[in-house]
């Protein structure tokens, strides 16, 4: 081509929860059975949603109005409804007018990161979710800029060097938090969060909180919502349907602006957003319509804290499995569904192995293996073909801690412990195999 297609950020776009799938699914072919662990999607692991949920999406869907465009901003009815809810937590107020509807939360955050200046950066934590962190990069056309989430404590983030970061670097205009996270499943305390909102405040920044899996503790955690600590700092809180249903293919999150008083360019920022939004005239509106019916139905408390005492229970079996092997960083997990578990500095080396029977798949093994210099790339990869068990490396979650994320939506508690069992062997096995 005459000129340069790709900017330098587009190689920051890259999504190993699935990338790790074509893979695995070379492997399936050789006929080895796999067992997915990569992604978070509870309906394919057999996560049933209730009737009633079901009845009223069918009881919607043979509704006119459902089938045609909502306003931009979204349906006003269910903007009312989640004001109302946030404006109940007791901190800052909103509007119908503060919340934005997007077709799911990859929309809202493409559209966000996208409106920002090149020159404005958003700080976001280590290890990131890829979507956060490849938006940054590739708006800002660079790496991204992080802050540590340190395994070595429950995964709390290290607040002197975010501090640091944002003092020397004026670049920054935004600290991201998402709560619970992903992909370590940690929730973060009140007092953490408020000095967060406290750097934010001294150093003029905004925040954006992703809390796609607020609803979803367990353990004793509760996840505060942005609305409650924020105090006076602009921010954005970024919300959904598709895990608290769950309903992943509805497609369905929402935006909502707090302070947007407090800061002229930050007002400016959230208006450019809703003109985005209207430039692409709506999101899709009959999963909109269901919000108030669902999440203001008095059954849905019920359906949540027991899908979420399904989680901790498999939280605690897999600690069970886990959590005494000297060579790891193991953390249990409070929230949403997942846990990255690390390997300590010096556990692994480029000799490591499992055996594998199959003289096909060894070979296609060994070729991933000789293609990466990632450590644990090398561990993945290998446990992918020796146990047919599909994990996904920390290092491809914008940080240099070698591991593995899980997640725990396995709903046949014997099968979670067959297979964390098989995760556990591999790892004493594969440590063992060339010290």
């Amino acid at each position: 081509m005459r000129r340069r297609l790709l900017s330098e950020g587009a190689k920051e776009l890259s999504y190993e929860i699935r990338e790790i799938v074509k893979k695995a699914n070379q492997l399936k072919a050789l006929g080895l059975p796999i067992h997915w662990e990569n992604i978070g999607d509870p309906i394919e692991k057999k996560c049933q949603v209730p009737e009633w949920i079901k009845d009223i999406v069918v009881s919607l869907a043979k509704e006119n109005k459902s089938y045609g465009y909502c306003p931009s901003q979204g349906v006003l009815a269910t903007r009312e409804f989640l004001a109302n809810e946030t404006n109940k937590l007791g901190g800052v107020q909103i509007t119908p007018n503060d919340i934005l509807f997007f077709n799911g939360l990859g929309d809202a955050i493409a559209t966000i990161y996208g409106l920002l200046a090149m020159t404005t950066r958003i700080i976001g934590p280590s290890p990131a979710y890829s979507t956060h962190s490849s938006a940054e990069a590739s708006h800002a056309h660079t790496v991204p800029i992080t802050y540590s989430l340190m395994p070595e404590n429950h995964w709390y983030p290290d607040l002197e060097e975010l501090e640091n970061k944002v003092k020397y670097n004026p670049s920054i205009s935004g600290i991201l938090i998402l709560n619970p996270d992903n992909p370590t499943g940690m929730v973060y305390p009140l007092e953490i969060l408020k000095k967060i909102v406290d750097i934010a405040k001294r150093y003029n920044l905004f925040i954006i909180c992703d809390e796609i899996y607020n609803k979803i503790t367990y353990n004793g955690a509760r996840a505060y919502a942005l609305a409650e600590y924020i105090g006076d700092v602009p921010g954005i809180a970024l919300k959904g349907i598709s895990k608290e249903y769950p309903w992943p293919g509805s497609r369905c999150g929402w935006a909502e602006y707090y302070n947007r008083d407090k800061d002229e360019q930050f007002d400016a920022f959230c208006r450019a957003i809703d003109n985005a939004k209207m430039i692409e005239v709506c999101s899709t509106t009959l999963p909109q319509l269901t919000i108030p019916k669902v999440l203001g139905d008095p059954r849905f408390m019920e359906h949540r804290k027991a899908l979420n005492e399904k989680i901790g229970r498999r939280s605690a079996i897999i600690n069970e499995i886990l959590g005494d092997i000297p060579e790891l960083y193991f953390n249990p997990t409070y929230g949403a569904f997942y846990n990255t578990i690390i390997f300590r500095e010096g556990a692994l080396n480029d000799r490591q192995f499992l055996p594998i029977e199959n003289p096909e798949i060894k070979a296609k093994v060994e070729e991933w293996c000789a293609s990466t210099t990632n450590l644990d790339y090398r561990f993945v990869y290998y446990l992918l073909g020796a146990k047919g068990i599909c994990v996904v490396p920390s290092t491809s979650f914008c940080t240099d801690l070698k591991g593995f994320r899980v997640t725990l939506l396995e709903e046949d508690e014997d099968e979670l412990r067959h297979v964390f069992t098989e995760i556990h062997d591999a790892i004493i096995s594969y440590l063992a195999s060339a010290k």
